[in-house]
């Protein structure tokens, strides 16, 4: 299995730090889906991050952490319109909204981009396990401030499909007329596939539950040739998406810092 980082005290570190971080929550869903390639782009902006794995008996972030940001992954075979769903769905989705109601940004991948969609009032339409190689095309020029791309790739392994709500924003189409990137309020943002995908998490993906999508062995290939170029698209979108989430200014290890020292005196 690949390995992805843990950052167990990122809380703590970030407010220890004299310039405090901030620090993105990452609910994870299973061992072979993690950030991937966008764990570097947080990592080299001094972002942290800290993984919540309830799969592997872990816990759920509380409502009241203080993340600046959370982020939620795909699930594997796990979906949320009855056939297989989440096990942790519902807590999820509760947890999500609070999150929502406060202004803190949410960012969606796959099954978190279905999570995502139901917090905010959105639906779940049913589909079998599919792993698809998709083009997108950007509907609304300012996307992520301008950064996302005219057109770019998306790998989708991912089971049923989010219906973002009706007051969300479109901001790309893939290219079965599917939105594939859309936003809720000022900095929520759905993905339908996880933008820093990498091949060894697809693979560990496979080996990790018994059920697989169709013609996983074509796919797999067709991900196998266009990593370098996933890596390089991820680059604008990252860089929106940062600025859209301030995920570089105030952050709230600042505050806990302060209420520390305070504390202290």
């Amino acid at each position: 299995m690949a390995e992805c980082k843990s950052n167990d005290d990122a809380f703590v570190l970030a407010a220890a730090e004299a310039n405090p971080m901030n620090v993105v929550a990452v609910i994870q869903h299973t061992a072979g889906e993690y950030l991937g390639l966008i764990e570097d782009h947080l990592e080299g902006r001094r972002i942290r991050f800290q993984y919540f794995r309830p799969f592997a008996a872990g816990k759920l972030p509380e409502a009241d952490v203080p993340a600046d940001a959370l982020f939620l992954l795909g699930g594997g075979p796990w979906g949320s319109a009855g056939s297989r769903d989440l096990p942790t769905l519902q807590d999820e989705v509760a947890i999500t909204r609070e999150f929502l109601d406060r202004g803190t940004p949410v960012v969606g991948m796959g099954l978190g981009a279905q999570i995502l969609s139901l917090a905010a009032g959105g639906s779940v339409e049913q589909r079998a396990l599919t792993m698809e190689t998709l083009r997108v095309t950007r509907v609304c020029d300012d996307a992520l401030n301008g950064y996302l791309p005219p057109s770019f790739n998306q790998v989708v392994y991912m089971r049923d499909w989010p219906v973002p709500p009706a007051q969300a924003a479109v901001l790309a189409t893939d290219n079965l007329e599917r939105p594939a990137v859309w936003q809720v309020g000022e900095n929520a943002y759905g993905f339908s596939g996880n933008p820093g995908i990498k091949l060894g998490m697809v693979e560990d993906l496979i080996m990790e539950f018994e059920e697989v999508p169709a013609d996983i062995a074509a796919q797999l290939e067709k991900l196998r040739h266009l990593q370098p170029t996933l890596e390089d698209e991820l680059v604008p979108i990252m860089t929106g998406l940062v600025q859209r989430t301030r995920l570089m200014s105030s952050p709230l290890a600042a505050k806990v810092s302060r209420e520390l020292d305070e504390s202290l005196i």
